[in-house]
């Protein structure tokens, strides 16, 4: 699977582009509306061009000054995942995906600290969207505010000292699909000022 890249505009004339933008403006949507969370995940490997997609995909999340505060371990040993499964009560999953991604605040790249999570959430999202649209599930495991789950991550990849675990995505192949995901729009929630 290649990386994103430019779209050869002269490639597919005016309609054409306004009909491939239509085309993937609608898989997009598809991907943010049918996303849930995955805790259980088919006995097959993610391919390696799916878990790269995933990682351009995190990199591409908005970030406040341009600071890009991230670092990623892809863990897919299974004797990792299997520690991984234990730094955290809710993270029981990691030990029968085939492979999880942890996103770390690297704070030596932080310029706003304030910010610094947000652009962590910002990409872990994207990698949950991306993962709907390639055909995989996940599940967003937060590590961070929690100081006791961050540090038995950190302590279980062996991060530099200024990688700190924010959270951590199992992936894979959904076990048990759904035939659909409700929808969570909530018109009671929504003031037009």
């Amino acid at each position: 699977m290649p990386p994103y890249r430019a779209i050869p505009f002269s490639s597919y004339g005016a309609c054409g582009i306004i009909k491939y933008i239509k085309k993937l403006r609608g898989k997009i949507m598809e991907a943010i509306f049918s996303r849930h969370s995955v805790r259980k995940f088919l006995p097959k490997p993610v391919e390696k061009e799916k878990l790269e997609r995933l990682l351009q995909a995190a990199m591409a999340a908005p970030s406040a000054g341009n600071q890009h505060p991230w670092e990623f371990y892809v863990v897919q040993e299974p004797d990792v995942l299997q520690r991984l499964a234990t730094c955290s009560p809710y993270a029981g999953c990691c030990a029968q995906a085939p492979a999880a991604i942890v996103v770390c605040k690297r704070d030596k790249l932080v310029r706003f600290p304030g910010f610094a999570n947000l652009d962590l959430s910002a990409c872990t999202e994207n990698i949950l969207i991306e993962a709907s649209y390639l055909g995989l599930g996940g599940v967003w495991l937060a590590l961070a505010p929690y100081k006791a789950r961050m540090k038995a991550t950190a302590r279980t990849l062996q991060t530099a000292a200024d990688s700190i675990p924010f959270a951590i995505v199992p992936i894979g192949y959904e076990a048990e699909p759904k035939a659909t995901v409700e929808s969570r729009y909530d018109e009671t929630r929504i003031h037009w000022l």
